[in-house]
C-alpha cells in the first residue's frame, strides 16, 4: 500500500507560522517490533488533532515520542520549527493529562495546580492569580482548597487539566484521559475539552480509541494502524470518504460486501454482489471486468427495500436503541449486514425475524474497495 503524504494535508500552515508539531519519518523499534514505521505529520498552531486507532497501533507510543518519555529509533520530532531530538521532557514546551490523573494526594486542588509554577520559582502573588485564572476556566472556583480523594472523577480530571494548562505550553498532550469516567460523564467532558481548547488556543494532541470520541472533538483525526497514520482529515472526511477498508470499518460501522465488476463502459460500471443483486456504479478509474471489489455502505444508507428489489435476505434481529433500531439482515454467504431505517420496523414492513428481506441503496450513498489492497476506488 503506497504510504500517503501527510505532511502538507491540511495546507499551508496557519498565519505563516511554522506548525506546532512536525514529525518526519519518525520510527521506533522495540527488538523486532516495529510500533512505528517512519510516520511523517504536521499539526497545525492551535489544533484540536487526534490519534486515532486500536491498542497496539503506535498511537500512545507517538505520544510518548513527543513527550519526550520515548526515543525514537529513526525520525526527527520539532516543535515550533526547533528539533527536540533527545531533549529530556522537562524541558519540552508540552505537557501531558494521563488518564490516571496523577495528581499528588496529599495536596489541595490549589498545590497541585501551582506545583509546576512553583518549580519555575515564580512570585506568590503571580501564582494566586495564576491558578486561579486556570481553576475557573475549568470550572473549579471555591474547590481550591479540597484534596483529590474529595473530588468526582470528572473534578479530578478537571484538576489535571487545569495543572498541565497553567504551564502554558505550546502543545498540550492528553493520552485517553477520559477512559476512566463513566459514559454520561465522559460525553460531558468532552464538551468541556473542546470549550477549553477553543478558549485557551493552545494545540491539543489526543489519544483514543473511542470513535464517536474523535469524531466529537477534532478539527482532524489521524487513524492509525500497525505504526502508520493511514489517513489524516477532517471528522467529515474520515467518516464519509475513507481512504482504505480499514478506516470505514473502524470509523463508525460499514457493511463490507464483496462483489465482482460485471460490466464497464467508459465511467459506468455495474457491481454484482454476492446474493445476485446488480446495479450501477459511476467510478473516474473503474477497474477491469472480472475485478474482485468490496462495497461499503453506511447502517444510516440503507433501507429495506419493496418485494422483488434489491439485495436479499432473511431478518436475523431487531435491535431496539431508543433513538433510533437497527435491523440485522442475513445474506448469502452467512454475511450480517446492518440497517438503519427509521421507517422500518417490526410489522410494520420489515417483516419477522426468520422472514424473507430485501434491502437497497442509493448509487452515491456507497463506496467501493479494490478487494486485494483495501484501498478506495473512486
Amino acid at each position: 500500500m503506497a504510504r500517503p503524504d501527510l505532511s502538507t494535508a491540511s495546507g499551508s500552515s496557519r498565519q505563516g507560522n511554522l506548525p506546532d508539531l512536525q514529525l518526519r519519518e519518525v520510527t521506533k523499534r522495540f527488538g523486532e517490533v516495529v510500533a512505528l514505521d517512519a510516520v511523517t505529520l504536521d499539526i497545525e498552531r492551535g489544533e484540536f488533532v487526534t490519534l486515532l486507532g486500536p491498542s497496539g497501533c503506535g498511537k500512545t507510543t507517538t505520544l510518548r515520542i513527543v513527550a519526550g518519555f520515548e526515543a525514537q529509533t529513526a525520525g526527527s520530532v520539532s516543535i515550533r520549527g526547533e528539533r527536540v531530538d533527545g531533549v529530556p521532557p522537562y524541558r519540552r514546551n508540552v505537557n501531558t493529562v494521563f488518564q490516571s490523573y496523577a495528581l499528588f494526594p496529599h495536596l489541595s486542588v490549589f498545590d497541585n495546580v501551582a506545583f509546576g509554577l512553583r518549580v519555575k520559582a515564580l512570585p506568590a502573588a503571580d501564582i494566586r492569580r495564576t491558578v486561579g485564572q486556570a481553576l475557573e476556566q475549568v470550572r473549579l472556583g471555591g474547590l481550591d482548597r479540597r484534596r483529590p480523594h474529595e473530588l468526582s472523577g470528572g473534578q479530578q480530571q478537571r484538576v489535571a487539566l487545569a495543572r498541565a494548562l497553567v504551564n502554558e505550553p505550546a502543545i498540550l498532550l492528553l493520552d485517553e484521559p477520559l477512559g476512566a469516567l463513566d459514559l454520561k460523564l465522559r460525553k460531558e467532558m468532552q464538551l468541556e475539552l473542546k470549550r477549553v481548547h477553543r478558549e485557551v488556543g493552545i494545540t491539543f494532541i489526543y489519544v483514543t480509541h473511542d470513535q464517536e470520541e474523535a469524531l466529537t472533538m477534532s478539527d482532524r483525526i489521524a487513524v492509525m494502524d500497525a505504526g502508520r497514520v493511514v489517513q489524516l482529515a477532517p471528522p467529515r472526511e474520515i467518516y464519509e470518504d475513507p481512504r482504505t477498508t480499514f478506516v470505514a470499518n473502524f470509523v463508525g460501522i460499514s457493511n463490507l460486501l464483496p462483489g465482482e465488476i460485471r460490466e464497464r463502459a467508459d465511467r459506468s460500471t455495474t457491481i454484482e454482489l454476492d446474493g445476485g443483486w446488480r446495479f450501477g456504479k459511476t467510478l473516474r478509474r473503474p477497474p477491469g471486468i472480472g475485478e474482485k471489489v468490496l462495497v461499503a455502505v453506511r447502517p444510516e444508507k440503507v433501507r429495506v427495500a419493496p418485494p422483488g428489489r434489491g439485495l436479499q435476505g432473511r431478518l436475523e434481529d431487531f435491535v431496539y436503541l431508543g433513538s433510533r433500531a437497527t435491523l440485522v439482515v442475513r445474506l448469502a454467504g452467512d454475511r450480517l449486514l446492518q440497517v438503519e431505517d427509521p421507517t422500518a420496523q417490526l410489522g410494520n414492513g420489515a417483516g419477522r425475524i426468520g422472514q424473507p428481506i430485501a434491502v437497497e441503496w442509493e448509487e452515491t450513498e456507497c463506496l467501493v474497495f479494490d478487494a486485494a489492497r483495501g484501498e478506495r476506488v473512486k
